[in-house]
C-alpha cells in the first residue's frame, strides 16, 4: 500500500450509525517516523498542504497518514452531523493504524491542531502520546470564537433553528454552524489546568490570520506543560500558510523529527 491508494475505515457510533472514513497511508521506510495529518474545519486530505506533506514524506522515506473527517471529502456522513467528539473519535481510530509502523508525529492544521492536542492528551494518559506535535494556526478554541463572532441575528437563528450559515472566505457557499457543534466543543475547551503534555511542540502562526488570531497561540504556551515548545510567527502569513515559503518553513520544522526513532527520542528537546 502506498500514499496514493484510497482506503476506507468503517466506524460505528452510538445508535449504530456507521460511517466510512477515507484515508491514505504511506508506510515509512526502515526506522523513519509516521507523520499523521489532522485536517482543518471544512478541509480535506487532498488539500495543498496535505498533498505537499505526503510528497515530502515520500522524498524522505517517512510515513504519512492522512484522512477525511466524516462529512468531509471522500468520507461518508453529513457535515452538519459533525461535532468535536465525533471528529476526535475518528482521528483516534485512524491514528491507531500507525501504532506499529513507527514513531508518530502529529501535524494539525487549524481545527486539526485542536484535535491533535486533544488526542495527544488522551494517548498520553493511556499509553504515551506522539513523539512530537506540529501545529499550524491551531484553532484550539474554534467553537468559542464562532459563538463570540456570531451576530445577534445569527445567534437568534442558532437558538431557533439549531444552525446558522456563516459566510466563508474560502468558498462561495456559507458554512453551516450547528448548535450541537458549539455546545459539544465547549466540553473540550482548555481550562485552568495546563495540558499534561511533555513532548516537543512546534507552532506556526501567521500574524495576518483573520480566522484564528496569532495571540491565541501565545496563550497555548501557558496552556501546555511541555517546556519544549517553540512558536514561530510569520509576519505576512495568513491562516492557511500554504504559500511556497510557508511550506518550506513547515518542512524545515518537520525535518527536526525525521530521526526520532533512530535517536530513541522521548520527551526531551532536540539539540
Amino acid at each position: 500500500m502506498n500514499g496514493e491508494e484510497l482506503q476506507f475505515l468503517p466506524l460505528t457510533y452510538l445508535g449504530n450509525d456507521t460511517v466510512s472514513i477515507a484515508y491514505r497511508f504511506r508506510k515509512p521506510e526502515g526506522e523513519k517516523p509516521v507523520f499523521i495529518w489532522f485536517p482543518g474545519f471544512k478541509s480535506e486530505m487532498g488539500s495543498l498542504k496535505a498533498e505537499a506533506l505526503d510528497s515530502w514524506c515520500a522524498e524522505n522515506g517517512a510515513g504519512c497518514l492522512r484522512f477525511d473527517h466524516s462529512g468531509h471529502g471522500a468520507s461518508g456522513g453529513q457535515f452538519q452531523d459533525g461535532t468535536i467528539s465525533k471528529w476526535l473519535a475518528e482521528a483516534t481510530a485512524v491514528s491507531e493504524m500507525a501504532q506499529n509502523s513507527g514513531a508518530a508525529v502529529f501535524v494539525g492544521s487549524s481545527m486539526g491542531g485542536w484535535i491533535a492536542l486533544l488526542l495527544a492528551r488522551l494517548l498520553e494518559a493511556r499509553r504515551g502520546g506522539p513523539k512530537a506535535v506540529v501545529l499550524i494556526a491551531p484553532a484550539w478554541d474554534m467553537t468559542r470564537l464562532m459563538l463570540e463572532r456570531a451576530s445577534p441575528e445569527a445567534r437568534a437563528e442558532l437558538d431557533k433553528n439549531g444552525v446558522y450559515y456563516r459566510p466563508s472566505a474560502y468558498s462561495a457557499d456559507p458554512y453551516p454552524i450547528t448548535k450541537k457543534l458549539i455546545e459539544d466543543g465547549a466540553k473540550y475547551l482548555f481550562g485552568e489546568d495546563p495540558l499534561p503534555l511533555r513532548m516537543p511542540i512546534r507552532i506556526l502562526h501567521g500574524c495576518q490570520d483573520a480566522d484564528i488570531p496569532w495571540r491565541h497561540s501565545l496563550a497555548l504556551l501557558d496552556a501546555i506543560e511541555s517546556p519544549y515548545i517553540r512558536l514561530t510567527l510569520i509576519k505576512d502569513g495568513e491562516h492557511r500558510l500554504s504559500r511556497p515559503q510557508d511550506l518550506r518553513l513547515l518542512f524545515s520544522t518537520l525535518s527536526e523529527f525525521l530521526k526520532l526513532r533512530l535517536l530513541g527520542f522521548n520527551a526531551s528537546p532536540l539539540s
